[in-house]
């Protein structure tokens, strides 16, 4: 491997805006997760809500040739997919944890069950047009960054918006404050007129919808076509970003991307040749991302994280 191409301002340019492309769909999903979560509902299913949505929007932009209208189905399903397992858990009162490892197991085979039923018979699997590269204007210019930030495709461009407005609501909005308030002490939120049951639900469904879109986004923003294995775990690693930002956007933004950043080393290493065995160069993200968990600190769950709300 020459360093010699490595050590170059077009090399760091291309693996930092790779690293924000790779770094977009566990953004999504660890958004969604941070809605639930602060409203005291831990979703350990979202892994296989990321990999049934996938499937739900790359078949969906399939008939319809629209990827705009596959973004939407993935969002959609994975509403409905939160929707059931909010019944299930905050209604029914089923454990959180058992529940979501059974919506894990359960999604990945519905997923690969409805696929082969799709597309199964064909003899050269279907693709679709992934989304673009946008460039921002006056945005896109601006040296460095513009390249980086804002010449992206459309998705990853809405979720860098995204992020801050999570920190909005969380902070300032009387929604924001609600959810600390069922999060944290349920009974007290329910004392003064809060819902619990009914914004537990809405948070759910939100983290649905967004892990959906985190799905929808590997078949129609990154790769064209759909895979089994496109998730990798990666439903595992927004999880954990949402415990290294503190519940927090902005600190699970900066997780998200120190994923990406070394996931895209890692693919730019193999590429170039590295002497380096494959197999530690694919496990040196998660690797790094463990160690990181371990060494920083963390600010404590919400109170009422995993507990079940029973109104006396």
């Amino acid at each position: 491997m020459d360093w010699s191409s490595i050590l170059t301002y077009a090399f760091l340019v291309q693996v930092l805006a790779s690293g924000v492309r790779l770094a977009t769909p566990l953004l999504f999903t660890a958004l969604g997760e941070t809605f639930a979560e602060r409203s005291g509902v831990l979703n350990l299913g979202v892994e296989g809500i990321m990999l049934v949505c996938g499937f739900a929007g790359f078949s969906f932009a399939v008939v319809t040739g629209s990827v705009w209208l596959g973004v939407f189905a993935g969002m959609v399903c994975g509403a409905l997919m939160g929707l059931i397992f909010a019944y299930l858990t905050v209604s029914l009162k089923i454990d959180q944890i058992v529940t979501g490892l059974a919506f894990l197991i359960l999604s990945s085979g519905i997923a690969i069950f409805f696929y082969r039923i799709q597309f199964g018979h064909l003899r050269v699997f279907p693709q679709v047009e992934p989304f673009r590269q946008f460039t921002l204007p006056l945005l896109g210019k601006i040296p460095f960054l513009g390249p980086i930030l804002f010449q992206q495709n459309i998705l990853t461009l809405v979720m860098l918006v995204l992020v801050p407005v999570c920190w909005v609501i969380f902070r300032y909005t009387r929604f924001g404050l609600r959810l600390t308030a069922v999060g944290e002490y349920p009974a007290g939120a329910d004392a003064v007129g809060i819902k619990v049951p009914s914004l537990r639900y809405a948070c759910v469904m939100i983290g649905g919808a967004l892990a959906g879109l985190g799905g929808a986004y590997f078949p129609l923003a990154e790769l064209g076509f759909y895979s089994n294995s496109m998730i990798g775990g990666r439903g595992f690693i927004a999880l954990a970003l949402v415990v290294f930002g503190r519940w927090n956007p902005l600190l699970t933004l900066a997780g998200g991307l120190f994923f990406g950043v070394i996931n895209a080393v890692q693919i730019r290493m193999q590429f170039l040749g590295s002497s380096i065995p494959a197999q530690f160069l694919v496990m040196m993200p998660y690797l790094l991302t463990i160690i990181v968990m371990l060494t920083g600190r963390t600010r404590k769950a919400p109170n009422s994280l995993t507990q079940p709300y029973n109104r006396e």
